[in-house]
């Protein structure tokens, strides 16, 4: 689990792809530190198992889900990349629960200044516009790594504002109009939105015999259809 905080900016040293994997070596100092073998670290908000390291420098494998999802194939020698290592039980919560499992690559639309903030639009795939429905305005999204709060959205795309310690503390200073990012969103409303759409899951009924009610008031089991959470479901429950 990471935080969306990045940590440091490392370089792309080297990346050897396969045809279905990649194996890539960043150069890094600060995520190194007490970082061992097997351990987590984001890059470009993708989560990655550390395989080995030697002085100034990390490598991990990418599987075909990794490749086919983000932008981590694109990558070339000498890139920067936002790095994270996995959150420390204990430390400080800056930003927002990031599982590091992109959900799709965006592509930059607009940058625009508006003062001391630089405001990014970033466009969703039509064949991914479904994740819209899990970014919400003054919400959190991760974007290459980085917990940033939503200013606004609609059907295909959403923004968010950069202020300049975040420009310059992650390489999302660089983004320009067709830049691709990775995009993830909050793993809440992805849990969320799949208990509205597949239903509560059944529970006991308490020893009075009169059944239980779930804390959003529905009780477990309710199956609300494939038309999801809908005014017509809400009134024959007794909403």
């Amino acid at each position: 689990m990471f935080t969306g905080i990045i940590e440091e900016t490392g370089t792309i040293r080297n990346i050897s792809m396969a045809q279905d994997s990649a194996l890539i070596t960043v150069n890094a100092r600060k995520v190194l530190d007490g970082t061992k073998e097997g351990d987590s670290i984001a890059v470009n908000g993708v989560c990655l198992t550390v395989t080995s390291m030697s002085d100034g420098s990390f490598t991990a494998d990418a599987m075909p889900e990794t490749l086919h999802r983000t932008s981590i194939g694109s990558l070339k020698p000498g890139n920067k990349v936002n790095l994270e290592r996995a959150m420390a039980a204990g430390g400080r919560f800056g930003g927002h629960i990031v599982s590091g499992h992109v959900d799709v690559c965006g592509k930059v639309i607009s940058v625009t200044e508006s003062g001391i903030a630089r405001i990014i639009r970033i466009g969703i795939p039509e064949n991914s516009s479904g994740l819209m429905s899990l970014i919400a305005v003054k919400g959190s999204v991760a974007v290459d790594g980085a917990s940033l709060t939503v200013v606004s959205a609609d059907r295909n795309s959403f923004s968010v504002s950069l202020i300049p310690h975040t420009r310059s503390a992650s390489t999302l200073g660089s983004l320009r109009t067709g830049s691709t990012v990775n995009v993830e969103a909050d793993v809440f409303a992805r849990y969320i939105a799949r208990l509205l759409s597949e239903g509560l899951p059944d529970g006991d009924l308490p020893s009075s015999g009169q059944q239980a009610q779930s804390s959003t008031g529905l009780r477990p089991g309710t199956d609300m259809g494939s038309g999801g959470l809908t005014l017509e479901f809400l009134e024959k429950n007794g909403f």
